[in-house]
Formats: C-alpha cells, sequence, structure tokens
C-alpha cells in the first residue's frame, strides 16, 4: 500500500526533478500527483521517450500499407538518393535495423552539428548510414540516425510527421495535437533540450517540418499514461483500435541484448524491455521520463522530469518505491 503523503515527500527528497507522476492499476489511478510548480497539464521535453512514441507511428503507417514491413530496405523509400562511391554498406540496411539500432553508422558519436544544421535531416542522417564495418548486427544506440524513420513516415504519408501523429495516434488517445517547433539557431535548440519549464503542446522539427524521431516530443505524465494504457491494452483505446496487436508484440518482443553499457537491459523497437519473464517495458528518456508497462500486474507508470542529465535509477525508482509497494 501506498501512503501518498510519503511518497510525495520521497520523490521531493529523492527524485528532485521530477515534475508529475501517473500511476494506474487494473484501470484505476492511484497515484497523481506534481512537483516543481508543474501543473497537471503541463509539458515536459520527454527525450528519447519520443523514439518509443516513433514506434508507434511506424506500427500504423505498416497497417495502413503506407510501408511495407519492417524487412523493407531503407534506400526503397529514397530512390533519389545518390549512394556516396564505394559505399556498399547502406543498400543493405532495413527498416529493422533502425527499430532495433542494429543500423550501422559512419560514426562513433552523434554528429549534432552536420546533421541539425541541415534543412533535410533525413537526408542528412542518411549520408552517415552504412560504413565499412559493414552489417555486423552491434547495437548502436543513436538519436540523430533514426530520423531516418520520421523521414519516412512524412514521405508515405504525404503529410508532417507531426500531422500524421495528430490524426492517427494523439486525437484518437486525447491527447491535444502537437505543433511543429523549429529552432532559429544553435542556442534556441540548446535552450529547448536543457529548459527546466514546461514546453507546451510541440514536437522539435528540423526545417521541413519533420519531427525529430528520436528526441523532441513534449508530452505531461497524463499523456504519457495514455500511450501506456494504449500498450497494456494491445493497441486499443475506449474500445478504439488504434494499433494492431501484432505490432503492439512485435515491438515489445527482445530483439537483442544491449550489454552493460545498457544496464544489460534488452531492446525491441525502439523499447527497451526490463523483465523479458513478467512481460514488462518501457519508454525511456533522458532526465529520467519513463512509459512504463507491466501487464502482468494490469500497471502503467508515467514520469515527466525537467532536464537532469544522467538519470539511471528511474526504473528502479517505479519498481521500489511503485511496483514494489502496490497490492496486485
Amino acid at each position: 500500500m501506498i501512503n501518498l503523503s510519503e511518497f510525495h515527500n520521497y520523490v521531493a527528497d529523492n527524485q528532485p526533478n521530477i515534475c508529475q507522476v501517473i500511476v494506474i492499476q487494473n484501470g484505476k489511478t492511484i497515484i497523481n500527483d506534481i512537483w516543481n510548480d508543474y501543473k497537471a497539464d503541463d509539458t515536459v521535453h520527454t527525450m528519447s521517450v519520443t523514439k518509443s512514441i516513433v514506434s508507434l507511428l511506424v506500427g500504423i503507417a505498416i497497417e495502413q500499407g503506407l510501408i511495407g514491413s519492417v524487412d523493407d530496405y531503407v534506400l526503397d523509400y529514397f530512390p533519389d538518393y545518390r549512394i556516396k562511391r564505394g559505399e556498399k554498406t547502406i543498400q543493405k540496411v532495413r527498416l529493422k535495423n533502425l527499430l532495433t539500432m542494429t543500423a550501422p553508422y559512419k560514426y562513433k558519436s552523434e554528429p549534432w552539428s552536420k546533421i541539425c544544421v541541415q534543412e533535410d535531416w533525413s537526408i542528412a542522417a542518411l549520408d552517415f548510414l552504412g560504413g565499412r564495418r559493414g552489417m555486423t548486427g552491434d547495437f548502436q544506440y543513436t538519436t540523430l540516425g533514426i530520423h531516418i524513420l520520421t523521414g519516412i513516415i512524412a514521405t508515405v504519408s504525404k503529410m508532417t510527421t507531426v500531422d500524421f501523429a495528430n490524426k492517427y495516434l494523439f486525437e484518437p488517445l486525447t491527447i491535444a495535437p502537437r505543433k511543429i517547433y523549429v529552432a532559429p539557431d544553435a542556442e534556441a535548440h540548446k535552450a529547448f533540450t536543457v529548459g527546466k519549464t514546461p514546453k507546451g503542446n510541440i514536437w522539435f522539427s528540423d526545417d521541413k517540418g519533420v519531427g525529430a524521431a528520436g528526441y523532441g516530443l513534449c508530452l505531461s505524465a497524463d499523456e504519457m499514461s495514455k500511450i501506456g494504457l494504449l500498450c497494456l491494452k494491445k493497441g486499443v483505446f475506449n474500445n478504439r483500435r488504434i494499433v494492431s496487436e501484432k505490432w503492439i508484440e512485435d515491438s515489445t518482443a527482445v530483439r537483442l541484448h544491449c550489454g552493460e553499457k545498457f544496464r544489460n537491459m534488452k531492446y525491441g523497437y525502439l523499447w527497451w524491455i526490463i523483465d523479458e519473464n513478467e512481460g514488462s517495458y518501457a519508454a525511456i528518456g533522458n532526465s529520467g521520463n519513463v512509459i512504463y508497462v507491466n501487464p502482468e500486474k494490469e500497471l502503467v507508470v508515467a514520469v515527466s522530469g525537467y532536464f537532469k542529465p544522467t538519470v539511471f535509477d528511474r526504473v528502479d525508482f517505479i519498481k521500489e518505491q511503485i511496483e514494489g509497494k502496490i497490492e496486485v
């Protein structure tokens, strides 16, 4: 049993950047709390939680027949792309490589200054895809490289990625539409990323209006909990099918093990698998933004936090202070 007053004080003392927490079990909200002068409907930059939302959008696009399958080659969606001389790997990269972070890139660290200054980040990311090492199958976590996915969604849907998400995901979830936000300069880009104040209903995008795939989506914990409930109910929300059950199962199935650097977690299609045995999984972003789903316990936890780098214990916090204390 969770004492709500004790829980509030524990968060304030031990997880000081948390702004909102929503906990739903068996369809009942058991925690709905706020900190740091945030309001319930204020949004934070969810960071890499965005990746898991993009996974849902890919599933919707596949269901609509706009994307063939995860086995499609990436370059099938960029027929006019000019392959660099001597490049022999990019031709072999499939969508599932982007979704599982097994796509090879020609960099060891994210080339922010080279991609984010371009008008079209998808093409800029393609320029770094491939390389001499070939298709190794190694896990190479990237935030910029997967922008190719939102570029594909925009191309096949003939809509901005944000409009596609608004129509086919956010509106059915009763989430207010997001607006495109394009930073006018590098300083504004940095301010958006590291700012601690509420963000509004926006999705950071490139100059073409394509929402960033690896970060940039701003949501409240309440809105994140709706994403969690959608996944818990295998693609259904308020008795409406939004995402196919098969996609929820496929995207939250273990695809590879990520090693010690990533706390030995497992990975699906842009979702982290927390416990394979109980089927729990999560969308996890920097600053400790999390959507946590445990189907076995009918549990959804959404945690929002303002910018604070290298928060690595948020899933532990959820498991110990919430999951470990609720009545099943």
